[in-house]
């Protein structure tokens, strides 16, 4: 491979977003970050939302600088791939947006859960789209959202989830990409299609949904000026889940692996060929969301990094601000700390999160975190031991046995965390690359240029061709 080739990944998670510049030459790759902005939930009223019209802006304001990269580096972007969090969507009327889009952390998803489930049970809906039961999955969002603000669902042309909606604004093309729609709970999961029976069923219009597309595919061409280096440029889909782009972006050898990406959230789980529909995959609540290439991520949603994140803006609002580093240092003190469900609903919410932690732990006949550090000791021993238990699950369930995880995302820089994950979970732990969902994201674009080979294996190699850090966390029993 003698082709340099310049691309860019807009990857953007719950809590912050950044774009990012990539060379693949010569069977490498190499990824300079150009910008980096802050993302946060916002609140009016009763209501919790994105503040899409900030986010757009500083999307824009990215590509401007990966068009001044491009022209320091003399070479022209040939595409452009976008990822985020899923589930979230805007609805669209005459090419405006009608309202920000609603936050998943919105506890009014509740109103959703009993309006679906008094048309569906979950083990109902389980065998259909084969979704592990989030309160915040879209089909909820969806049914909270019509019951609450039914005049915006009325006068609504379209539906698009976020990487589809920043697509939409910036090349005035729709689609929605398949790894993403396969988060909502309104596709079947065996034809890889909209459920037309259960969104029937359940009185969504799946019309406001533009046609189904895989990652690899054009979405069109930039069609505003980012500077001559851009003008060019066309828009590819990736795995516009961010967790989809995070698994091609593991630099695994083979096709059995474990993975955490770990970041807002734990998705603990392995790539598997077909989904698991068993009544023991669903009591267990594990999901099959689609990945790129029709694999499938088998995995859990788990607590993650949002507790940690959330008592650091916390504490700081509150004048107490905490340095993370010392914290990190200190917390490793704690050896047997109280441990905590890491998947209660009440942590999903903004708040107070040292007092929802210290209200489970009394609540059990646990002590409550005298200090900060003993609140950051009992998050991750607590994230860590529900890593093990959910490794075991996956490995009864999947039939296979796996020797490491994969930890990648911000949760493979906490030293602390790998530590405690290699410990209870008892397997080597390989963290990183950090940034494996852009790498993901970069991947699938080089392969649609046809630079980076044809299988996801193929990708993975020029991961680990490339100069990426990661490193080794040995189990307690090796």
């Amino acid at each position: 491979m003698i082709v340099k080739t310049l691309f860019g990944a807009i990857d953007i998670g719950a809590s912050s977003g950044r774009v990012i510049a990539a060379v693949v030459h010569n069977g490498n790759l190499s990824l300079n970050e150009v910008h980096r902005f802050p993302n946060a939930p916002k609140q009016a009223g009763d209501r919790l939302f994105w503040d899409f019209d900030e986010l757009l802006a500083q999307v824009r304001f990215g590509l401007r600088e990966l068009g001044a990269r491009a022209e320091k580096l003399g070479m022209d972007v040939k595409s452009v791939g976008i990822d985020t969090w899923a589930v979230d969507y805007g609805l669209v009327k005459d090419g405006q947006l009608l309202a920000q889009p609603n936050c998943y952390r919105d506890p009014q998803n509740d109103l959703g859960v009993r309006l679906v489930h008094d048309r569906a049970s979950f083990s109902a809906l389980y065998e259909v789209n084969g979704l592990q039961f989030l309160p915040f999955n879209t089909l909820y969002q969806f049914t909270k959202h019509k019951e609450l603000f039914p005049t915006e669902f009325e006068a609504a042309q379209h539906a698009l989830l976020l990487p589809d909606l920043i697509g939409y604004f910036l090349t005035g093309k729709m689609a929605t990409e398949r790894t993403n729609a396969s988060s909502t709970g309104l596709m079947d999961v065996r034809t890889r299609e909209w459920s037309k029976e259960l969104a029937q069923h359940l009185e969504i219009d799946l019309n406001l949904f533009p046609p189904l597309a895989n990652a690899g595919e054009e979405l069109g061409t930039l069609s505003q000026n980012f500077g001559p280096r851009l003008s060019k440029t066309r828009v590819v889909l990736v795995g516009s889940h961010d967790t989809a782009s995070a698994v091609v972006g593991v630099p695994a050898k083979g096709k059995n692996f474990a993975f955490i990406s770990s970041g807002t959230w734990s998705l603990l789980g392995a790539e598997i060929e077909e989904p698991i529909l068993s009544p023991a995959s669903k009591n267990a609540n594990f999901t099959n969301e689609l990945g790129v290439d029709n694999r499938f991520r088998y995995l859990k949603n788990l607590g993650g990094l949002w507790l940690l994140s959330e008592s650091m803006r916390f504490w700081e609002s509150t004048g107490n601000p905490q340095d993370l580093q010392t914290l990190l240092a200190d917390a490793a003190e704690y050896e047997d700390p109280a441990t905590i469900d890491v998947e209660d609903p009440a942590l999903i919410p903004p708040g107070d999160m040292t007092l929802k932690i210290s209200r489970q732990l009394e609540a059990s006949g646990k002590l409550a975190p005298k200090s900060p550090a003993e609140v950051v000791a009992v998050i991750l021993h607590s994230l860590a031991k529900r890593y093990a238990s959910s490794l075991e699950e996956l490995q009864e369930l999947t039939g296979l046995q796996f020797d490491e995880i994969h930890v990648t995302g911000g949760g493979s820089q906490n030293k602390l965390l790998c530590q405690l994950t290699a410990k209870y979970c008892d397997v080597d732990v390989i963290a990183g690359p950090v940034e494996a969902t852009a790498i993901g994201n970069i991947l699938v674009q080089a392969r649609a240029a046809g630079i980076a080979g044809e299988s996801l294996e193929d990708l993975r190699q020029l991961i680990l061709n490339s100069d990426f850090h990661v490193k080794h966390y040995k189990a307690k029993g090796s």
